[in-house]
């Protein structure tokens, strides 16, 4: 359903709206990767996270009579950040259904981006329904946060251009470890990548006990996550890998990585202080993966993908007062 001419048809009609995100390095980082580390900082997107590029693609993509009656999208934030400023930028309504624990920041920033929020309950409630619900009610489009053909192409995006930075950076082949909830942008990059530059290969991340693509990788079949609470990593927690996705992910990517919230939180201090970029826990996977998980990973280079940096200050602050103290203590 998805293919790299409707990546490279999103690319287009992205064409200087999205932008194009820096592949950093640091020597610091390298050498406790114990490889050449790169990574591709989306945290820097528009809206903060990757999640603009299918926001945009989605929206654009609707055909004008039907994008003017409005869209609806559920998220957890970033998806409904960038479907709601896509939304804005062209002037027409978004109502984004978002669980009432989600980050204050992203709940705010949607509703700045000029977003209707409706809050329901991760556990009680089912997005799905109410998401589903309100489109035919109101008439509005929904827009799928990972399991929409439309979106899926946006985040391949972003492996259009690790294809051109890698050659740029003379990386040859290396594992491609992205964060993973739904995996629309694991995905997504894994088709670019197949079209455009096959020796970097896709792994997914995810933090210990909400690894549904792991252990669905693993098992050959959709695996769900027994709850949706009691992860730092809110942004990609998902009950589990999409019917679109998933096929994609089984035939392109390689084995998941599954990193501990703590591992998590100390990556978002070390980008902070080797790279000068904020990045929010579930944006921190991949980046935590590459960092502790160094026996699982293969080859002297490796890119990581920065999802998103949507934290809460109290939460950076936690991450950064708690990789500080740790350093004093040793």
């Amino acid at each position: 359903m998805v293919d790299i001419a409707m990546i490279e048809a999103a690319n287009a009609r992205l064409g200087g709206r999205a932008r194009r995100t820096p592949l950093l390095s640091s020597p610091f980082l390298d050498e406790i990767a114990g490889r050449r580390l790169f990574v591709k900082a989306e945290c820097l997107q528009h809206s903060g996270s990757f999640k603009f590029r299918g926001g945009w693609s989605a929206v654009s993509g609707l055909d004008p009579v039907v994008r003017n009656k409005g869209v609806i999208a559920f998220s957890s934030g970033n998806h409904a950040q960038g479907v709601a400023l896509a939304a804005r930028m062209h002037g027409v309504a978004a109502v984004i259904v978002m669980p009432s624990d989600a980050p204050k920041l992203k709940i705010d920033n949607t509703r700045a981006f000029g977003a209707e929020v409706v809050l329901y309950h991760r556990e009680r409630e089912d997005r799905d329904e109410i998401g589903s619900r309100l489109s035919k009610e109101r008439g509005l489009t929904l827009v799928r946060p990972f399991d929409e053909p439309l979106v899926i192409a946006g985040q391949g995006t972003t492996g259009l251009e690790i294809a051109v930075q890698a050659a740029e950076e003379d990386i040859g082949s290396a594992e491609v470890l992205v964060p993973c909830g739904g995996g629309g942008l694991t995905s997504g990059i894994a088709l670019a990548l197949e079209a455009r530059s096959p020796s970097l290969k896709v792994r997914p991340c995810e933090p210990k006990g909400f690894d549904d693509t792991t252990r669905s990788l693993a098992s050959g079949r959709i695996e769900r996550n027994a709850t949706l609470l009691g992860s730092i990593c809110d942004a990609i927690i998902t009950p589990q890998p999409g019917n679109i996705t998933f096929p994609i992910m089984q035939r392109l990517c390689g084995p998941g990585i599954a990193v501990t919230d703590k591992e998590a939180m100390d990556a978002v201090a070390l980008a902070f202080t080797r790279l000068k970029i904020v990045i929010e826990p579930g944006g921190a996977v991949a980046l935590a993966a590459a960092l502790f998980h160094g026996s699982q990973i293969a080859g002297n280079a490796v890119i990581v993908v920065a999802s998103g940096g949507n934290v809460d200050g109290h939460v950076f602050m936690q991450a950064l007062d708690g990789y500080a103290g740790r350093l004093v203590t040793n």
